[in-house]
């Protein structure tokens, strides 16, 4: 423990790398996600078969391998990126298109019943998407779209790969450094699990605001009652359908 302390610059630093790395890919996979994912929800083949391509190209291919790519094969085409750009990108187009896909899902699980209220209300399909089925769909997708977040957070402790100096790489020198196996990695394992389990609670906490927001949290919460299930009636939400998902290799 002693070790630690006499490191905790590094730590934190290491720390503070791992957040910024998590906070900035999670808003591009967010972007992805639904970009993306109503992209391929999408009747219109010119957007849909491109958004399928794109998921199914970030999905079949390892995070490691796309670092690679964008870090180390990108340069002999004239582009080079900074190690914290390519980390960004890489993980926020991995973790996208998997949010895609969950997007896609949730919308689709919206009552069909939607579709037809407003069309009694003469609502363009555009206005039925954003103003009708996206606010259901987000509650639908809360619960799935945090577990991309923790997984996002958890896979930055590979973005030491492309020479960004994160919380794992950082205890990874402290361990070189000092020889204390146990103590670096237990606290590693610790953070790592605090972290995640916080991010849990969180995501949970916004599942219930929107689930009472819009009505979809099931007896004894308070419905929206005018744009979603005025005209369509009370309707259960089914839940995600998500294709289960690999380790990182």
């Amino acid at each position: 423990m002693d070790a630690l302390l006499n490191f905790r610059p590094l730590l934190q630093s290491g720390f503070v790398t791992t957040l910024i790395v998590t906070i900035l890919g999670a808003l591009v996979a967010l972007i992805i996600a639904f970009l993306v994912g109503v992209a391929r929800y999408s009747k219109n083949r010119i957007l849909s078969i491109p958004a399928g391509i794109f998921i199914e190209v970030f999905r079949g291919t390892s995070l490691i391998v796309q670092m690679f790519w964008l870090f180390y094969v990108l340069p002999f085409f004239g582009i080079d990126l900074p190690p914290m750009v390519t980390a960004v990108i890489a993980l926020g187009f991995n973790e996208g298109a998997y949010a895609a896909e969950i997007v896609r899902s949730a919308l689709a699980a919206v009552p069909k019943g939607q579709n037809e209220a407003s069309i009694a209300l003469s609502l363009s399909p555009r206005r039925t998407l954003w103003r009708i089925k996206m606010p259901q769909a987000i509650a639908i997708m809360l619960p799935s779209l945090g577990n991309v977040l923790v997984d996002l957070f958890k896979n930055t402790s590979l973005v030491s790969l492309v020479t960004v100096v994160e919380l794992t790489f950082a205890a990874q020198q402290i361990r070189t450094s000092t020889g204390q196996t146990l103590a670096v990695y237990g606290f590693l394992l610790v953070v790592y699990f605090v972290v995640s389990l916080l991010l849990g609670r969180l995501v949970a906490l916004a599942e219930r605001v929107v689930s009472r927001r819009f009505g979809t949290g099931g007896p004894g919460r308070r419905s929206t009652g005018r744009r979603t299930a005025a005209a369509a009636g009370p309707a259960g939400v089914s839940p995600v359908s998500v294709p289960a998902r690999g380790g990182v290799s």
